[in-house]
């Protein structure tokens, strides 16, 4: 009888990582490279959550374990990949350690950092899954594990589609104000800026919802980690449609002059629409430079980010969403083509 393949000893990761790993052959476009290694626990029951948009929904019609944030998440053991990262050349500046709605993921994610952390030297972190986890005390075991930040992903801008899509909506066990008090209890034991929220644009929120959410968070100390819906075959929202590029780009601009400290939310204006029309500072250099395009994450050792998700909003055929590297001038004349668009 073959053994079911479970965390803590089998972990999932994503294409990406295996490309970096040298367990799965490819390579990116344009010479990208991934430089965080997103893991992921697994188990045979999967994840009690059923998010509208996941595909790790319990719900899904399609094998979470071939598809997951658009590409496949292979299974192997933990001891396997240690090896990897021990004797071979790897492109890796952290490492991410995802939970799934599980009662063993608390547990099993302490066992898999204190694991890493034991034998590799880039810093770790963890993406939190509120709904199985006890406050602060958690939150104190896994940064004594030996992570150094961790991440929340409300996702949704308004606690009307945190229910819609991941509440009560789909009988989802998750609730906003769960979320946003593991924040800011993550906030209070890692300290400021060492906790993020990731959150989606193009889930039926106006810019100036997101905007505002963004400003919440960066007033509690958080960084935002900044995605563009893709819809997961499989998955309730799989025929619908990524957001325009115009509303995208307008929100990665607030989003690094928020988290930069150029401006306060407060500083941009709305139209009656809730598309924003102006940002409160000159943005010509900003555009020009191309960083606020580029995708938001955890950083590496060097401050730079790290958790760069090449391609994980797009297709390769499709225009890039998130940068995975600094935009180059033929992508700078694109964004400055995109960013007014719906708007003028």
């Amino acid at each position: 009888m073959q053994k079911v393949k479970e965390s803590p000893e089998f972990i999932q990761t994503s294409l990406a990582g295996s490309l970096g790993l040298g367990m799965e052959r490819g390579k990116f476009l344009r010479g990208a490279k991934s430089t965080c290694l997103n893991l992921l626990l697994t188990y045979k029951e999967g994840c009690a959550a059923s998010c509208a948009y996941c595909g790790l929904n319990c719900k899904r019609s399609v094998d979470a374990s071939q598809t997951f944030i658009r590409v496949k998440w292979p299974v192997y053991s933990m001891d396997e990949i240690l090896k990897q990262m021990q004797t071979r050349p790897h492109p890796f500046k952290r490492m991410c350690m995802s939970m799934i709605t599980h009662k063993q993921a608390v547990a099993d994610t302490c066992k898999t950092i204190s694991k890493f952390k034991a034998n590799i030297d880039i810093p770790i972190s963890a993406l939190l899954s509120p709904t199985v986890m006890k406050g602060q005390n958690d939150l104190k075991e896994i940064k004594a594990a030996g992570a150094d930040r961790v991440g929340v992903a409300v996702d949704m801008a308004t606690p009307e589609l945190f229910g819609k899509y991941r509440g009560k909506g789909v009988g989802g066990p998750h609730r906003w104000e769960v979320y946003w008090q593991t924040l800011a209890d993550a906030l209070e034991v890692f300290g400021a800026g060492k906790a993020g929220v990731h959150l989606i644009v193009g889930m039926g929120e106006t810019e100036e919802q997101m905007v505002k959410t963004i400003a919440r968070a960066q007033n509690m100390g958080a960084p935002t980690h900044l995605f563009s819906f893709y819809p997961e075959a499989g998955s309730l929202l799989a025929s619908c449609g990524q957001p325009p590029l115009g509303q995208y780009r307008r929100v990665q601009m607030a989003r690094y002059l928020i988290n930069e400290g150029f401006i306060a939310g407060s500083s941009i204006s709305f139209s009656p629409e809730g598309h924003i029309i102006d940002f409160g500072i000159e943005i010509e250099p900003f555009l020009q430079n191309g960083l606020a395009f580029m995708t938001s994450g955890c950083p590496g050792a060097d401050g730079m980010v790290a958790c760069n998700r090449p391609f994980a909003n797009e297709r390769v055929t499709q225009l890039i969403r998130n940068y995975p590297f600094v935009p180059e001038p033929e992508d700078i004349k694109i964004i400055n083509s995109q960013i007014w668009a719906e708007v003028n």
